[in-house]
């Protein structure tokens, strides 16, 4: 992560906001920094690296926290994002579930709202979402208000598609195909809003707020209701041309083995029919267990490891191919593994999908390697979140990378 504006002839003003925003997006990235440490980072002088910080915290954007100490030399200064620099909201807005949250400056939540049940009718989607967003806003006091940057949306493209691999309602389909949604809600609320695709923004949770603080080249594998996913190179999240960089749910995959599963329409399947929370739920009520309501599925998970087993090992056969594709044809750091799921059942399926991986790797490669993502089920939300604080305080992509 490295890049700044320089060179004779340019206003100096913008040079400097510009670099401004430079250290902020690498503060929140470090998550905690010296001056040295973030001079090395954006390529400046410590001494223009330091202006730059002194500045950042007249406008109460980053504060002092400690010293670091143990090393040889005077302890350095280390520096943080204020949390009451600016607030944020995100919305996941998802096919079982419906998050909300206000977090601060530094991406911590302060307040959270959450709605779990069958997707619902765009309308009332709407009106659960203003009812959250008014909500977050009364928990701020009256004079923070104004430092709300915006409000992130996470939502999958396309809620009104694969209906059968989703078991959506037919009439639920229909009501989201053709509804403007992002349209409808940004005209409903009086803030900016910043739409992601929620894979997407789970890899910018991860990006700013788990493994992308090791990591620069990673792609995020989240199971949700569908599966889904995002893409991280060179330290940046990455959109694509329609905005669906890393959405693995549509690839190509041998059709499921479960006799629960849907037989497909051609000699492939889709990875959603069968890495997914919904094909999970699909297999437990085909063999006679109740999992339409959250209570009853996460019950089920408890008292049905045969079931479960079953469905797991038919993902992580699913994901196989998808995995040694991804790490083929992007040659990254670390494939990251996360979902609406319970922890335990998350790193049983990690452990499957590694040993399955080490037994396919292709001869002169290794292995992609996995790791758990450190958000769950809140990753979109975060993700979300997030936006906003980046769009708004953050370096732009391009400018730093020539994107």
């Amino acid at each position: 992560m490295s890049g700044t504006v320089t060179g004779q002839g340019s206003n100096s003003a913008i040079v400097r906001q510009f670099n401004e925003r430079v250290i902020l997006t690498a503060l929140r990235r470090l998550g905690e920094a010296s001056k040295a440490d973030l001079a090395r980072q954006v390529n400046l002088t410590q001494n223009a690296a330091g202006q730059i910080v002194k500045e950042l915290e007249r406008q109460k954007l980053v504060r002092i926290t400690g010293k670091r100490t143990g090393l040889r030399g005077q302890p350095a200064t280390l520096l943080q994002l204020d949390p009451e620099g600016a607030y944020s909201i995100g919305i996941k807005l998802g096919r079982r579930t419906l998050d909300s949250i206000l977090v601060d400056f530094s991406g911590a939540v302060l307040k959270a709202r959450q709605h779990e049940g069958p997707l619902p009718r765009p309308e009332e989607a709407l009106k659960l979402i203003r009812d959250d967003i008014a909500a977050l806003r009364r928990g701020l006091p009256p004079t923070r208000r104004m430092r709300l940057a915006g409000v992130g949306l996470a939502i999958p493209y396309n809620l009104g598609a694969w209906r059968r691999e989703l078991d959506i309602p037919a009439e639920i389909c229909s009501a989201w195909n053709g509804f403007d949604f992002t349209g409808r809600l940004r005209a409903a609320i009086e803030a900016p809003l910043f739409v992601e695709n929620d894979g997407t923004a789970v890899a910018v949770a991860e990006l700013f707020q788990g493994h992308g603080r090791e990591l620069d080249d990673f792609a995020v594998i989240y199971i949700g209701a569908a599966v889904g996913g995002g893409l991280v190179l060179d330290g940046q999240f990455r959109r694509g041309a329609t905005g669906n960089a890393g959405d693995v749910g549509l690839m190509p995959v041998a059709p499921s083995r479960l006799s629960s599963a849907p037989p497909p329409a051609g000699p492939y399947d889709i990875l959603l029919s069968r890495a997914s929370i919904a094909a999970l739920v699909r297999h437990l009520r085909a063999n006679g267990v109740p999992a339409s309501r959250v209570e009853d599925f996460e019950m089920a998970l408890a008292r049905e490891p045969a079931l479960v087993g079953e469905w797991l090992e038919d993902c992580a056969d699913a994901l196989v191919v998808p995995l040694l594709s991804i790490a083929a044809m992007l040659d990254l750091q670390a494939i990251v593994i996360d979902g609406n799921l319970p922890r335990a059942l998350i790193e049983r399926l990690v452990e499957r999908l590694r040993a399955l991986l080490a037994a396919h790797a292709p001869e002169a490669r290794q292995a992609p390697a996995l790791r758990i993502g450190t958000i769950g089920r809140n990753a979109a939300a975060i993700g979300a979140a997030t936006l906003p604080l980046h769009e708004s305080y953050g370096a732009d992509q391009g400018v730093l990378f020539g994107a």
